[in-house]
């Protein structure tokens, strides 16, 4: 993590959601955004939530990621505190496999919106990449980057897809 003022604040419920959030804090990293982690429960220490959500824009806070497993309240009790753009990520669990996090996580009352994405690791990632596009908006040279990147993901893709052609298949007259 850069030492640089916090554009992304990425909070968890408990440490044991560390391992998955970390994607984000990758991504974040290759893509040079200054952020921050924290372990903040929205049931166990509800008032350190509200502080933080309190605070985070007046310390220069763009973005808040948040997840949680189970009743997963974590991102929609920041959303309602704060007017920063909270993006969800549902942690998987041991009792539903994630949906409870899921379905916890993206059925939030109207007029208090949490961007929701997949449970899990695949979640954390595309959270701090909907950061990134939310942050290019008005950063060129951040766009830029993105834009390099899923050109290198298009890239990928098309060499997988030469590979796999060039595969000989039984039966196929080679």
């Amino acid at each position: 993590m850069s030492e640089k003022q916090p554009l992304v604040s990425i909070l968890m419920g408990s440490q044991s959601d560390y391992e998955t959030l970390k994607e984000a804090s990758l991504v974040l990293d290759k893509f040079g955004i200054a952020h921050e982690m924290r372990v903040i429960s929205a049931h166990r220490t509800p008032e350190a939530a509200r502080q933080f959500a309190l605070t985070a824009e007046e310390r220069g806070v763009k973005i808040v990621i948040a997840g949680a497993g189970k009743a997963a309240h974590l991102a929609g009790v920041l959303a309602s505190t704060t007017l920063l753009p909270v993006i969800g990520v549902p942690m998987k669990t041991s009792d539903l496999g994630g949906l409870d996090s899921l379905l916890s996580t993206v059925q939030m009352p109207g007029g208090i919106p949490v961007a929701t994405v997949a449970i899990g690791q695949a979640g954390a990632k595309n959270a701090a990449l909907l950061a990134v596009a939310i942050l290019a908006l008005d950063r060129p040279e951040l766009r830029a980057k993105l834009a390099a990147y899923r050109e290198a993901m298009t890239r990928a893709v098309e060499k997988s897809d030469a590979e796999v052609q060039a595969i000989p298949r039984p039966g196929a007259g080679n």
